[in-house]
């Protein structure tokens, strides 16, 4: 038996090798966000459809993480439909190398 221990970059779509992993963390976090909202407000899926502008199997899909059919800005829009404010902030890096992107929700 080994004892290594290997450490996480804190993106687990990065560290299972997924392309485009900044992006798909962007959207898990944003999506969790949503779910969390629309759990909250007790919503069915064929409401939150009508609240979103979308069909129902995509409230599907928003909900089980299947969230290759949404970008970023779509995800955001979500947001505002669901009467939340969405804020970018850039700002300068802190340490060497690639910048991030990281969502917080304030509740």
């Amino acid at each position: 038996m080994t004892d290594d221990i290997t450490h996480g970059t804190g993106n687990v779509f990065a560290d299972i090798g997924l392309p485009d992993a900044s992006e798909r963390q962007t959207k898990t976090r944003l999506a969790m966000v949503i779910n969390e909202i629309v759990k909250s407000r007790r919503l069915r899926q064929l409401d939150t459809a009508r609240l979103l502008g979308i069909p129902q199997p995509k409230v599907s899909a928003l909900v089980n993480y299947r969230l290759d059919g949404f970008s970023v800005e779509k995800l955001m829009s979500f947001l505002t439909a669901l009467d939340q404010d969405v804020e970018i902030l850039i700002r300068p890096r802190m340490r060497s190398g690639a910048g991030e992107i990281s969502v917080l929700s304030v509740r």
